[in-house]
């Protein structure tokens, strides 16, 4: 499984030339199985890039898209997003609930906040309410699990038939005690996985003004690594006043916790352009 990272960022884009290195788009993931089905978390800004890069390729895009929720950074790019513009795309969209379609479609296309109502895109778009526990996507099977957020969201695992497995758990509050049943639920949710993407918006100094906001603290996010154990745990969804000097150093410590606490687990700061091969 390839995964590469389009959009790292947090609440809000950050451009500039303190977030160059990291980048400044908004959460976009992109995951190629290995049957080549394209599974794509989250529609942030960065889904703008991914979108341009797959029509340099082929003029026929089809794409799986999971949502983790509907908040503005995790959708504002999807009207951007240039396969959505031609009829020769497929596209499946794997909502939070029974009324995100609906809500999704209204939010976005409701010509006021974008020109273009939803009834004139001519990409097929089909709305997939799946009604197992587990289903299926390409050569891959997902899963879903509730985060801790406001107004809900949802994470996913991903396992395919390669071998490689994916758990991505954004946007996801975190607290503080390691024993909690959240960090047990979630742990077991993403158990030995390759690639564990985690909320880690904030640093311990941010608190107690920021709790309650729906994003983690980066030692919590190490504690949950812990238990977890993936291959790797990549730090995700970076606040955007983060400078790609504070990630750096946020990385760095991350990883002397990690080799103090596990041998079984490698820390990444994610950034945008990011392309790692699973289960290799």
């Amino acid at each position: 499984m390839r995964v590469t990272f389009y959009g790292v960022r947090g609440s809000v884009p950050a451009p500039g030339p303190t977030t160059v290195r990291y980048g400044g788009n908004t959460s976009c993931v992109s995951a190629e199985l290995a049957d080549g089905t394209r599974l794509i978390l989250d529609a942030g800004t960065g889904i703008r890039t991914l979108g341009n890069e797959l029509l340099a390729g082929s003029r026929s895009v089809t794409a799986h898209l999971l949502l983790s929720h509907t908040h503005w950074d995790h959708i504002l790019g999807f009207p951007f997003f240039a396969p959505l513009w031609r009829p020769e795309t497929q596209l499946s969209i794997y909502p939070l609930a029974s009324d995100a379609q609906e809500r999704f479609q209204r939010t976005i296309f409701d010509d006021i906040h974008f020109p273009v109502s939803a009834s004139d895109i001519p990409a097929q778009v089909d709305f997939v309410r799946p009604a197992e526990e587990v289903w299926r996507i390409g050569s891959a099977t997902v899963r879903r699990i509730a985060l801790n957020h406001p107004g809900v969201a949802q994470g996913f695992r991903v396992d395919d038939e390669g071998g490689a497995s994916l758990a991505y758990l954004t946007d996801n509050e975190l607290v503080g005690e390691r024993s909690s049943e959240l960090y047990e639920r979630l742990a077991r949710f993403s158990d030995g996985v390759d690639l564990l993407i985690h909320d880690s918006q904030y640093l311990a100094r941010d608190m107690p003004l920021k709790r309650g906001w729906g994003h983690s603290v980066v030692d919590d996010v190490l504690n949950l690594g812990a238990l977890a154990e993936p291959r790797q745990l990549a730090l995700f969804h970076h606040d955007p006043d983060r400078t790609d000097d504070a990630l750096d150093e946020v990385g760095q410590r991350a990883s002397r916790w990690l080799a103090e606490h596990t041998r079984a687990t490698e820390a990444v700061v994610a950034h945008e352009g990011l392309s790692l091969l699973l289960g290799s």
